[in-house]
């Protein structure tokens, strides 16, 4: 937690971000947070889908707010607790892409479920878990829906198979506390060489079992939802659902998360393929988070310390990236290039960064960074701010880890 965010001195709307904030600060630059919400929804409703972002990635209701006033269909959640604050956040239509395990999480969704408003759909996958939910929204007297989620070998959660999805579809239908609404999957976790090739398998099997489900007569109802997809081959999930032609008898969501403010890493690189693959789409994502920090210490020849570490910036998709430099309580028309620096190591509270051969730096001095996999970075802070071209501060915003 970092505590200055909660004292006197914290960002507030109308500072400069080099003059009067306390660093390290997380910073999201709304022209390129404005560019990617309406890219992405675009994208979207071009592929005849709908949107339900993973609220994951960042868990600030502010960006959940903007999310859906851009027209996404719903949130995506992992974890009851994340569901309850999206909800206290004035959000009514969750899928949880997880399955609702133990009786206290089921208790904080049951809650919820007493708004007749809130539209809530959760994942199962082995009938122990069907057979605990059942008994445990029946004596809440309340009806919950729930989509069977089908996974790879190797992979993360859902049935390995098409018999595993049929007979649990049987077992769901035991129990009249259970709606079964639609099927899910995550192709995130499919790698390799022939990554490209198992996707589209992954996706056409996905909706061969919609429909198979569908012509069962297992599904409650009439358009059910068909959702997969992550990050970085989104593409290639909205692509399958027109392959099948089942646009009318089915509801198909995407749910990318890192989107909303993209990175400079992992989710750059799969941006790059995404644009490969679609030549017809003429721009892509930008970069719109960013960690900013002091130079803390020049104590040898081309080497700097940073004050930023673990607690402040994600390092397990790779270091973060220099990009600018600013000199302190100047306000800048635009920073010096500094991306030939390197960052080598994070410790908890300092970076190590070789300094390019002709870049000169002084102690006081301010470096933004870039971050790849944004999820990680969200989650180590408990506010930040939202900055103009001018970098000055338009509006502070709370997450809620």
């Amino acid at each position: 937690m970092h505590i200055a965010a909660l004292e006197k001195g914290a960002a507030q709307p109308g500072d400069q971000l080099v003059r009067d904030v306390s660093l390290p600060a997380l910073v999201i630059h709304d022209a390129a947070l404005e560019h990617n919400l309406r890219w992405m929804q675009k994208f979207v409703n071009d592929s005849g889908a709908e949107l339900a972002p993973h609220g994951k990635t960042s868990m600030v209701p502010a960006l959940f707010r903007r999310q859906l006033d851009h027209g996404a269909w719903g949130m995506t959640l992992a974890s009851a607790t994340q569901t309850r604050a999206a909800y206290v956040n004035g959000v009514r239509r969750v899928l949880m892409a997880n399955q609702l395990v133990g009786a206290p999480n089921m208790a904080i969704i049951a809650e919820m479920l007493a708004d007749a408003t809130f539209d809530f759909h959760c994942m199962v996958d082995h009938p122990d878990n069907v057979e605990a939910l059942g008994q445990f929204f029946a004596t809440k007297g309340v009806q919950l829906n729930v989509m069977i989620e089908y996974g790879v070998v190797g992979g993360r959660c859902g049935c390995r198979s098409e018999a595993e999805v049929m007979a649990l579809a049987d077992a769901i239908a035991a129990q009249p506390a259970l709606k079964l609404t639609g099927i899910e999957g995550y192709e995130g976790v499919i790698h390799g060489d022939k990554a490209i090739a198992g996707i589209r398998a992954f996706a056409a099997s996905l909706v061969k079992l919609a429909i198979d489900l569908q012509d069962k007569g297992a599904f409650a109802l009439a358009r059910p939802i068909v959702t997969a997809s992550g990050s970085a081959w989104y593409d290639l999930i909205a692509e399958e659902f027109d392959r099948q032609d089942v646009r009318e008898r089915f509801l198909a969501v995407l749910r990318p998360g890192s989107y909303v403010v993209h990175d400079h890493g992992i989710y750059k690189q799969a941006q790059c393929c995404v644009l490969d693959r679609r030549q017809d789409l003429s721009e892509g994502l930008q970069p719109a988070l960013e960690v900013w920090a002091h130079v803390q210490s020049l104590p040898e020849p081309g080497f700097a310390v940073i004050a930023m570490g673990k607690r402040d910036v994600a390092f397990d998709a790779g270091m973060p990236n220099p990009i600018k430099r600013y000199r302190a309580g100047v306000v800048p028309t635009q920073g010096d290039d500094v991306s030939a620096c390197t960052v080598t190591a994070v410790m908890d509270q300092h970076a190590f960064m070789t300094v390019a051969e002709g870049c000169e730096l002084k102690v006081g001095d301010i470096i933004s960074f870039g971050t790849s996999h944004p999820c990680l970075t969200f989650d180590k802070w408990r506010t930040g701010c939202l900055v103009g071209d001018d970098l000055g501060v338009i509006e502070t915003f709370s997450t809620c880890f």
